[in-house]
């Protein structure tokens, strides 16, 4: 087997192997789960690398299995999947290096970090699909070793949490099947490729194709948390912050939106599906999901819900960018891809830590709590001033490509959309920051009578995560225009889809 065969099974493996080997390790070997841990996030990393670099040299990389007579579990390593799959690997290791602090002394930790490994390995197998049914096999194996992570604490509140988490996403894992076989028996198969394949069928197919869209895209807006979709995503809440940063940053929600762009991209053709009058409407999708979870945002005064809501209107502008018909649209969605996970993180790092340090949970109780923890305060400032487009930030980077995406469509009412979302943003970020910064703190804080936390700001472990990815919210800003950017790389992948990216 060539090296163009093995590197995405390596890359699979990296979390796969580990992973199935921490389930059987004893909780006491803490020291060789946490090994194993690191280990398979550096090999993921350095695996990546060699991917990056040579499909950037043109190569390429992939592997085919026949499992029935037509059905072949396919893989590739092409530049839209490793724009997903970067993000991946990197977020995985510090969230990780977060798992390990925040779990510290928790019950049931080789349980935690072997689906966690999975869950890892179920995102890299959706961002290398070389066709719709390993899309598909990867993205129940997602939903199937998400539903541990989420229920973990095992409270009946996590349990309800769980329960509803898994209906939406096996009932939108049903209609996604339900899409993929009506596909494939027009198409005959459901490989992904440049240029799309539903375009081969004649005209006479346009009203099943339509269906079929629709099918496939209400079979991912689940985990992309589309409108009216998205009901599971703050239920899911309960979860240790580990697992909600993984949820909105790192897999699931990313999922669905990578999903919607390989349907769009590489199943029907961007030209295609404009053709058949469907961006228009998936563009109001997203502008009624980013509007209505903005809004939602606003009157939540647990933490975790009101950045989860902020999520729902956040990963939309994914499929925002998506639906806006021209290259710079594309640019500034797949851009976003990469740059509301980078900041996502950062908050729920934050959060976890206000929670895990503090016994603080809700927006009420954060008065006076950058005195207290100033440097996990200013990496959430930092990454809320991003999800708000301040200048310098990745989020200002992904607004203005949106922005002159819809500009360039003729759909100025993108525009407002945008706009309106952005002040819904500083409306339930600024007063966060308000009162963290500015109100007087409390007498005593709640957990001064734990020991292990003291008055340390918090353990190590669990502030270096999030003051990395903060500083990396102001690089991608500051360094949009650099070659090794994401920016970058979503031009290259815009300069793919389209004949004349602009």
């Amino acid at each position: 087997m060539s090296m163009h065969a093995w590197l995405p099974l390596a890359v699979l493996a990296s979390s796969l192997v580990p992973g199935l080997v921490i389930f059987a390790l004893p909780e006491s070997w803490i020291g060789l789960r946490t090994a194993l841990n690191l280990l398979g996030a550096l090999v993921k990393l350095v695996l990546v690398g060699l991917l990056l670099a040579g499909v950037a040299a043109g190569e390429q990389y992939g592997f085919r299995h026949a499992v029935l007579p037509g059905l072949e579990l396919a893989f590739k390593a092409d530049a839209l999947g490793l724009l997903f799959i970067s993000l991946s690997a990197v977020l995985w290791l510090f969230t990780t290096l977060y798992a390990i602090g925040y779990l510290e002394g928790a019950p049931h930790r080789s349980r935690f970090f072997g689906f966690f490994s999975l869950c890892v390995t179920a995102t890299m197998g959706i961002a290398m699909a070389g066709n719709l049914f390993t899309f598909f096999v990867f993205y129940e194996l997602l939903t199937l070793a998400t539903f541990p992570l989420v229920v973990h604490r095992g409270t009946p509140a996590a349990m309800h949490g769980g329960t509803v988490y898994l209906a939406y996403t096996l009932a939108g894992g049903a209609v996604l099947l339900a899409g993929i076989v009506w596909l494939h028996h027009l198409v005959g198969h459901t490989e992904f490729a440049h240029g799309g394949i539903a375009a081969a069928l004649g005209p006479q197919y346009a009203g099943q194709l339509r269906i079929v869209f629709l099918l496939l895209i209400a079979g991912v807006g689940v985990k992309a948390a589309l409108v009216p979709l998205h009901g599971w995503l703050p239920r899911a809440m309960v979860a240790p912050a580990p697992v909600s940063a993984l949820l909105h940053a790192v897999a699931v929600v990313k999922a669905g939106a990578f999903g919607i762009v390989r349907i769009v991209y590489e199943v029907y053709g961007v030209e295609f599906a404009q053709s058949l009058g469907l961006l228009f409407p998936l563009a109001v999708a997203a502008a009624v999901t980013i509007v209505w979870g903005s809004l939602r945002a606003l009157f939540q005064d647990d933490l975790k819900k009101r950045l989860a809501f902020s999520t729902v209107s956040q990963v939309a502008y994914i499929a925002l960018g998506v639906a806006l018909f021209g290259p710079i649209g594309t640019i500034g969605g797949l851009v976003h891809l990469v740059h509301q996970g980078i900041m996502k993180i950062t908050l729920f790092f934050c959060a976890g830590n206000y929670a895990e340090t503090l016994g603080l949970h809700k927006v009420s109780e954060l008065s006076g709590v950058g005195r207290r923890m100033p440097a996990t305060t200013l990496a959430f400032s930092i990454a809320a001033l991003g999800m708000m487009g301040a200048p310098l930030t990745a989020g200002a980077v992904s607004k203005a490509w949106l922005i002159e995406g819809a500009r360039a469509a003729e759909m100025e009412w993108v525009i407002g959309v945008l706009w309106t979302s952005s002040l819904l943003n500083a409306a339930y970020f600024l007063p966060i920051l308000w009162r963290a910064w500015f109100r007087p703190p409390p007498a005593a804080w709640p957990d001064e009578h734990i020991p292990a936390r003291g008055r340390r700001e918090t353990a190590w472990l669990l502030l270096v995560p999030p003051l990395v990815t903060a500083a990396a919210v102001v690089v991608a800003g500051v360094f949009a225009a650099a070659d090794w950017s994401p920016l970058a790389w979503a031009k290259l992948i815009a300069a793919r889809e389209y004949v004349t990216p602009q």
